[in-house]
């Protein structure tokens, strides 16, 4: 079964960063885009961006020139670096996946997984 398991959240004032880090694991897998999400308080759950896995990346217009998205392959994590942070980027981060599990050399399952969540408050 694959695993997504994401850390680095906190709270930090505004103006100060975080790095987020998402972690896949499985026996035999191959991940295409990976992403992150967030939801604040009241809500719905939001795209701040993707990368693929040739490094393609997408951001959200909220978040460009602040937040930048990398893959380490080898690793299979992503990482969210988010800097000069405002108070309306407070909410519930949460790690995508777009995953290929094999089951043989050529028979596969794809489908998204999501991690758990990680808290992020930006104070004033």
């Amino acid at each position: 079964q694959v695993q997504l398991v994401e850390s680095g959240g906190g709270l930090v004032q505004a103006g100060g960063s975080l790095r987020l880090s998402c972690a896949a694991s499985a026996t035999r897998f191959s991940i295409n885009v990976m992403g992150w999400y967030r939801q604040a308080p009241g809500k719905q759950r939001e795209l701040v961006t993707t990368i693929s896995r040739g490094g393609s990346r997408n951001y959200a217009d909220s978040v460009k020139g602040r937040f930048t998205i990398s893959r380490d392959n080898a690793k299979n994590t992503v990482y969210l670096q988010m800097n000069s942070l405002k108070p309306e980027d407070t909410g519930v981060y949460t790690c995508n996946a777009n995953i290929a599990v094999y089951t043989s050399s050529s028979t596969y399952s794809l489908r998204d997984f999501w991690g758990q969540g990680t808290q992020v408050t930006v104070s004033s």
